[in-house]
Parts: structure tokens; C-alpha cells; sequence
């Protein structure tokens, strides 16, 4: 797939189009086409939120019908790597999906809620500092959530995490020892040509023309006894690609998989 040069921030919007199905959308934003299906519309009502300091995804999210709030407009609370900060985060982040001091409330103001934490992105209202370690930061949030949501508690049995990664700006050169193909080493000679066509370069009959094979996202998923629990340790793409049990698929299929998990969607596929 080749893009015209980009900048970084229309990188990320363009990835988060991707992840939510909506590329199509993206796509009108540019053309300043106003024919743009929201999230709700069309995943049965979703009630879906955006937690960011991009002022594209900001833009973007608005557009797809995203609630959008910027990293210091909890309750006047700015996010910092701080453990104070990162309890409180979670504290608001579990009572916006209806969940509070280890129940489930009756209401919810939304069913999903994404967090996008940018590399050096500055997070305070007056933009003097920025995040010294974002893996840290983004580290001590799920620990922070996985704490409250232990398995077998009321919490644990109806959330669902997903934590996806991206690697930047990239391009087939940076990714020699990072690509999701079986190389022939892996491959067995004598079925090489009995190997069939992965699932994720096909769209309904019609092969994909956009798969990059290389520096894929990376992508884990939690949700008590729903999601595959597999052997990977570490969140690498070695460790994925070696002990992963999810494997690859469409970076579109992101948002699909997990409205189904919320019961928002049907099945996509097997």
C-alpha cells in the first residue's frame, strides 16, 4: 500500500479510521462530504466516548458521534503519571461504563470508552509538561483496572479491556524482523503450495489490496472467561506472533469484534 506523505497527526487519525470501520468516513471528512454514519447508528445504539489531546482525533471522533474529552476535563483533574492520578482515572473511566465501588450500576453513560495516549503527548491543562514514560503511564492504568476487575468479582464478568499499540510512522524497511508473513524457513516445503489464503487479506470474495504486512498493530484483549487466555508474556510482537492466541486479523475488524463482545454487533465471522 502506498500513501502520499502524511503528517503525524493525520497518521493517527487515519489508523483510528481503520480501527473503528470508518475509513470511508475519514475519507469524506477530507472531501468535505457530510454523509457520515455515526458509531450508534451504526452499532445499535452504542454510547461510545474518546478520551484524547489530538485535536484530529478530537475533530474526528465529534464527527463519528464520539463524546470527546480531553485528558484534563475530568472533574478539572489533569492525568499525570502520578498514582493518585492514575487511581482517580480509573475511578472515572469504570463509573462511566457504570461501574462503581465494585458494582454494577443500573445506568451507564456509555457502553465503550476509548483512551488514546500519544507518544509525548502533553497532558496538562497549561502544556508545560509532557509524559515523561507513556508505557508507564499506560502500564499503570490497566494494572490499576485489573485490580478492581479481579476475576469472579461483578465487575470482572461484564468489562472488557482492549489495549492496542501502534508502531508510528513506518515503513517495509523498518519492519524486516516484524512481519506477520510465514517465511520460508517456517514454512514447510512440501505443503508450500497447499498454504491458503489468510482470512485477513480477504474482504467478503475480493482479495485486499491495503494489507501491510509489516509492523502490524498489537493488540490484547481481556474479558473474563470470553476472550482466549494464550501463553504470551510480554507485549511484544515476538511474543505475540509466537504465543499469541488471537493471531491476526483486519485492523477494521477491531471495533466489530468488540461491539460483539458488548452485545452491540453480530458475529463477523468464525
Amino acid at each position: 500500500m502506498f500513501l502520499i506523505a502524511e503528517s503525524e497527526d493525520e497518521r493517527i487519525v487515519r489508523e483510528f479510521a481503520y480501527l473503528l470501520d470508518a475509513c470511508e468516513a475519514y475519507q469524506n471528512v477530507s472531501s468535505q462530504s457530510t454523509s457520515i454514519q455515526t458509531i450508534s447508528e451504526r452499532f445499535m445504539g452504542m454510547k461510545a466516548a474518546i478520551i484524547t489531546n489530538n485535536p484530529g482525533l478530537k475533530s474526528f471522533g465529534g464527527k463519528l458521534g464520539l463524546t470527546v474529552f480531553p485528558f484534563n476535563d475530568l472533574k478539572g483533574n489533569e492525568f499525570s503519571l502520578s498514582g493518585s492520578s492514575t487511581e482517580f482515572v480509573t475511578f472515572e473511566l469504570l463509573k462511566m461504563l457504570g461501574f462503581q465501588e465494585g458494582k454494577t450500576l443500573e445506568t451507564s453513560q456509555f457502553d465503550l470508552v476509548f483512551v488514546h495516549v500519544g507518544a509525548g503527548e502533553r497532558v496538562n491543562a497549561e502544556g508545560q509538561k509532557t509524559i515523561a514514560n507513556d508505557v508507564e503511564y499506560i502500564d499503570a492504568l490497566v494494572d490499576g483496572i485489573m485490580r478492581i476487575a479481579q476475576p469472579g468479582s461483578e465487575i470482572g464478568s461484564r468489562l472488557h479491556l482492549s489495549l492496542v499499540m501502534s508502531y508510528g510512522y513506518v515503513t517495509e524497511g523498518d519492519g524486516r524482523d516484524l512481519s506477520i508473513l510465514t517465511s520460508e524457513d517456517e514454512m514447510d516445503p512440501a505443503l508450500s503450495k497447499l498454504f491458503p489464503l489468510q482470512s485477513y487479506t480477504m474482504k467478503g470474495e475480493k482479495p485486499r489490496n491495503d494489507v501491510r504486512y509489516h509492523c502490524p498493530m498489537l493488540i490484547s484483549q481481556w474479558q473474563y472467561a470470553v476472550t482466549r487466555v494464550d501463553m504470551a508474556e510480554t507485549f511484544s510482537f515476538k511474543d505475540f506472533k509466537e504465543h499469541g492466541g488471537n493471531l491476526v486479523i483486519p485492523a477494521d475488524r477491531f471495533l466489530h469484534e468488540v461491539a460483539f463482545k458488548l452485545w452491540k454487533a453480530p458475529k463477523y465471522g468464525a
